[in-house]
């Protein structure tokens, strides 16, 4: 399995084009929102010879869908995501607090609340419910390459907002502690924003899991 990450928007979010020797891609998280990004996206496509079959989307916030739309458009895609945040992709609240244009999304074609994978080409990824940061946060594991894809569940050395609406601490700290962490020590983590990691690395220095394991603090309530 490859991983090309790409760098979009104006909260640098992570876009991920996941591609097996079939060639077949999926894009994670397409936050690409200007034309340029759309051009650098297609134009990445193209030098890698990828035929895009599916937009996966971790969560329904804007950072992460501005891009559906053109993927879905583009390559004839399908699109996947939890209807559990639909209400979010609905919105354009979030968007223009920061005086942006909030793109359309699609409807959803895979709804991954009740999906327990997708597959591409020769590739599957598992879906692991991860709310907290949304209601219907995902993350997308694959076992063999040992990878995961946290969305903004679980970043390097810090976790997901949970004061956005729909979110709760309680939640993704027991999705963190309870389904990624058990995953085991050499799965390396990409997140939504920021540098990849290892869930190894998270147990000694996110300080958000060292405070529950150290039994500093009972992130239940």
């Amino acid at each position: 399995m490859n991983i090309k990450r790409l760098v979009f928007n104006p909260f640098r979010e992570n876009t991920y084009l996941v591609w097996d020797d079939t060639k077949e891609a999926i894009v994670v998280d397409a936050g690409n929102m200007s034309e340029a990004e759309n051009d650098h996206l297609r134009n990445v496509v193209e030098e890698l010879g990828l035929k895009v079959v599916m937009a996966v989307n971790t969560h329904g916030h804007f950072d992460h869908t501005q891009g559906v739309k053109f993927v879905v458009e583009e390559y004839g895609a399908k699109f996947a995501c939890s209807a559990e945040d639909k209400f979010l992709m609905a919105s354009d609240s979030s968007a223009t607090m920061y005086g942006l244009k909030c793109n359309p999304v699609p409807e959803i074609d895979v709804d991954l609340s009740d999906s327990k994978s997708i597959s591409f080409g020769n590739t599957t990824l598992r879906i692991i419910k991860t709310p907290g940061h949304t209601p219907g946060h995902v993350s997308l594991y694959n076992e063999e390459a040992k990878v995961l894809f946290t969305g903004d569940t679980l970043f390097k050395e810090s976790i997901g907002r949970t004061d956005l609406p729909g979110g709760d601490y309680s939640w993704i700290m027991q999705s963190i502690l309870e389904q990624i962490v058990p995953l085991g020590d050499d799965v390396a983590i990409y997140p939504g924003h920021e540098d990849s990691s290892t869930i190894g690395h998270e147990v000694l220095y996110n300080p958000f899991i060292t405070e529950v394991l150290n039994n500093e603090i009972n992130y239940r309530g």
